[in-house]
């Protein structure tokens, strides 16, 4: 994805673009709080301080509301593409492959659509919204399909995946790092099965993800960073304030997203012809282990 269809639309969005998308107060607290990119283990150290200044500025006035915020851009209706397939019928590699381009086709643009709803839409440049959704936007289908639209993509599209047989060349041909992508996949499943992560949580962690300040090419970085303070210290409240006997929950989500960013990039370099393989062992194994709960 280059990010030009996304720039087209940059005039469009500048006159059209709601009144409201920008958050109330536009500085976040100038505490060392790490990226979530970074691991937690030195994280709680340096938090604390941050985490108060924070609080005063922020969590009176608008934790929740900016949460909400979050939430409403989000199109958690359910994915629209047809996954129903007769029974008896015998799916193609083909044709797997074409379901499954399809369903990230509708994912991707749903993710378009969420960032002109985002209510920091208009404190970041259309270049930085093209270079940041260019960057994560399999992170961001990836989070997705784990969490909001996991029982469509575990169930559905599991049983459209159950009807194609890989050949044996298939299978033999099938990369270690394939293999890689499978293992972490079914880990990960497992532990946002596990975590049950709310639409709230969800909403905090793909902004969260999505602003991050270390990619290249960015003109406002040291803006995003801001940003992606507002949310990590907002979703850290919500979090321990609703889930207060899980005092681990919020390192927990947190460290999901270096390893969704690590499956990520790591599933770019699987071959395409062995798509349709990877999803069917993962979607298999998940929904079966999840069966016998």
């Amino acid at each position: 994805m280059s990010g030009q269809e996304f720039e087209e639309e940059a005039s469009h969005w500048s006159n059209h673009g709601d009144s409201d998308h920008s958050s109330p107060g536009n500085r976040a607290s100038e505490s060392n709080q790490p990226s979530p990119g970074s691991t937690l283990s030195s994280s709680r150290s340096v938090e604390l301080n941050g985490f108060m200044a924070f609080r005063d500025q922020y969590m009176g006035m608008s934790s929740y509301s900016l949460i909400h915020q979050l939430v409403s851009a989000e199109d958690l209706e359910p994915l629209g593409t047809p996954m129903l397939i007769e029974d008896g019928y015998a799916v193609t590699q083909a044709e797997l492959f074409a379901l499954l381009c399809r369903l990230a086709d509708e994912l991707l643009f749903r993710q378009i659509a969420w960032i002109k709803k985002l209510p920091f839409f208009c404190e970041l440049s259309i270049k930085d919204y093209t270079c940041l959704l260019s960057s994560t936007w399999q992170e961001l289908i990836l989070l997705s399909s784990l969490t909001v639209y996991s029982k469509q993509i575990f169930g559905e599209l599991a049983d459209v995946t159950a009807k194609y047989s890989p050949s044996d060349e298939e299978l033999h041909r099938f990369s270690d790092e394939g293999m890689e992508v499978i293992e972490r996949l079914i880990y990960l499943y497992h532990k946002f099965h596990q975590l049950k992560v709310s639409n709230e949580e969800y909403a905090c962690m793909k902004a969260i993800n999505f602003l991050n300040q270390d990619i290249r090419g960015l003109t406002s970085a040291s803006q995003l960073e801001q940003l992606n303070k507002r949310y990590w210290y907002i979703c850290q409240d919500f979090t321990e304030y609703k889930y207060t006997h899980q005092p681990n929950r919020f390192p927990d989500l947190m460290m999901c997203l270096p390893e969704i960013r690590y499956i990520a990039g790591k599933m770019v370099n699987v071959p395409l012809e062995q798509l349709p393989l990877l999803f069917k062992v993962v979607l298999h194994s998940c929904k079966t282990s999840v069966g016998k709960e």
